[in-house]
């Protein structure tokens, strides 16, 4: 064996380190990528909060406002369903410098942007960027750490998927408090160049590229199925809030996308005959799979409903300033987090039933309580509720993650990474469709029967989270499915180490 070729061996991670431990490459890569992913979520979640302060600013409609989280979330929508394709082609060092440098770049148009039509193009290349980054973060996680210790490992995954979309309405309310709203993005901008730079100087090439056909047919299809949906599910909720306030009725979207779904999974079918799918469904063939993803499904649906409830009914009914809600809703998210790593030992001790099993009782009865609220409630009790509602989550989150995604074949956990990261995206829009329209609904037929506005939305708010509460019911018989994944084969391990 020539010197070269020992030098190269020693930069690769083997199967067998892994097995005895994380190489210090592997978990430099992935501390960025913890890093990065926080950074680029924390700026997901920041805009909802701005949008009065915009609309005002800028003179722009409500409708018009809403296409800079709209216009973001079908980037995410359009770009994650590509990144099993992506990170196949590509190595690891290419696709983080080349993901934070659009991240980057449009973090520093949004921060200078001289009218609202920049600001959507900024908002559109950072979510290409953010789109990218988690699923390279978890399918690196699975490649690399042993079976032994992943369920820790994704408990800072899951620290990054709920403490930063809970720190960033108060994030943002803090600034918007103080400074102007170019702020939120200028305060986040250095962050993102230490990111890039640091990655730039420290991430080595640590996965072996392959060649994988590109069909461009996919893409179409993705593209026109998740955007469609997902713009539709989203339209939902803004029709029913704001008649009239939106270009298309989501009944169109939705049926494009339904359509396009049709077409887009008979394509995979039989590309991933070949291995040259751009999603290949063949995780879908995995029971434990299937649950998994089914449990995060209803799971984040109830979170990101309840994340968009709570703060209307804060502010609408108890008065509560838009700052004064960021604190309100903050312990939750950052319990989440906390509770992480903790779980993700647990989970490597004892799998995911002894967890998912009172997470579910727990998150079903936090949604229960939250149909008690009405204008007479206390921010106390929300807060408790919510943290409540936060810690049954944690103990869901990354039991089920793990488990779901640890039970694939090595070569198939891009493609498993990109289904998580596109259903997540959709259960999301569903979920605050489900929950907005419910609302409006319920208040709007309280309204008609003469109740004061206060205790009008106090009831349709109770209609939407008593949905909400019959769907965890769901989640708890089916956390009795949830089983912990086989042990990965020594020719497993083998097959998902980068060839040296």
């Amino acid at each position: 064996m020539s010197v070269d070729q020992r030098e190269d061996d020693a930069a690769t991670p083997s199967a067998e380190e892994s097995g005895s431990g994380i190489p210090r490459q592997i978990k430099l890569v992935i501390g960025l990528l913890l890093a990065a992913s926080f950074v680029m979520i924390l700026n997901e979640t920041v805009m909802g909060v701005a949008i009065p302060r915009l609309m005002e600013e800028l003179t722009i409609s409500a409708a018009t406002a809403q296409w800079l989280t709209t216009a973001f979330m079908l980037t995410m929508a359009v770009v994650i369903p590509t990144t099993g394709l992506i990170l196949q082609r590509f190595t690891t060092r290419a696709v983080f410098i080349t993901a934070m440098s659009l991240f980057t770049a449009g973090t520093l148009l949004a921060a200078v942007a001289p009218a609202f039509g920049v600001l959507v193009t900024a908002r559109v290349i950072q979510a290409s960027g953010t789109a990218v980054m988690l699923p390279l973060l978890i399918t690196t996680v699975l490649t690399f750490v042993p079976a032994d210790r992943r369920g820790r490992t994704m408990g800072l995954i899951t620290i990054v998927i709920s403490v930063a979309p809970a720190v960033g309405p108060t994030f943002s309310g803090f600034i918007l408090s103080v400074l102007e709203w170019r702020w939120m993005f200028l305060s986040v901008l250095p962050i993102a160049l230490l990111a890039l730079a640091f990655g730039a100087a420290l991430v080595k090439n640590i996965t072996e590229p392959k060649s994988v056909k590109f069909d461009v047919r996919s893409v179409g299809l993705s593209a026109l199925t998740f955007g469609g949906l997902i713009y539709g599910l989203s339209s939902i909720g803004e029709a029913a809030a704001e008649p009239g306030g939106t270009p298309l009725p989501p009944a169109v979207p939705i049926v494009i996308g339904a359509a396009a779904l049709v077409l887009f999974v008979r394509r995979q079918l039989t590309l991933q005959r070949s291995d040259a799918a751009l999603m290949d469904l063949r995780p879908f063939r995995n029971r434990a799979f299937v649950v998994g993803v089914v449990m995060m499904l209803i799971s984040m649906g109830a979170l990101f409903g309840t994340l968009i409830l709570l703060p209307i009914y804060l502010q609408n009914v108890l008065g509560l300033t838009t700052l004064e809600t960021g604190l309100v809703l903050l312990p939750g998210g950052l319990a989440m987090g906390l509770i992480a790593p903790v779980i993700g030992r647990l989970f490597d001790r004892f799998g995911p039933r002894p967890l998912v099993i009172p997470g579910s009782i727990v998150v079903a009865s936090a949604l229960g309580l939250l149909n008690l609220l009405d204008e007479s409630s206390s921010a106390g009790f929300v807060l408790g509720v919510n943290l409540m509602l936060s810690i049954g989550l944690g103990f869901m989150m990354t039991p089920l993650m793990t488990s779901a995604l640890g039970s694939l074949k090595p070569e198939l956990y891009p493609h498993g990474s990109a289904i998580v990261n596109t259903l997540q995206q959709l259960a999301g829009a569903a979920g605050t469709a489900l929950f907005i329209t419910l609302m409006t609904t319920g208040t709007t037929a309280n309204l008609e029967a003469g109740m004061a506005p206060a205790a009008a939305q106090s009831g349709g708010i109770h209609g939407a989270f008593l949905v909400g509460g019959m769907l965890a019911l769901v989640a708890v018989a089916a956390s009795f499915l949830v089983r912990r994944p086989p042990e990965p084969t020594v020719e497993a391990a083998v097959e998902a180490a980068p060839a040296h």
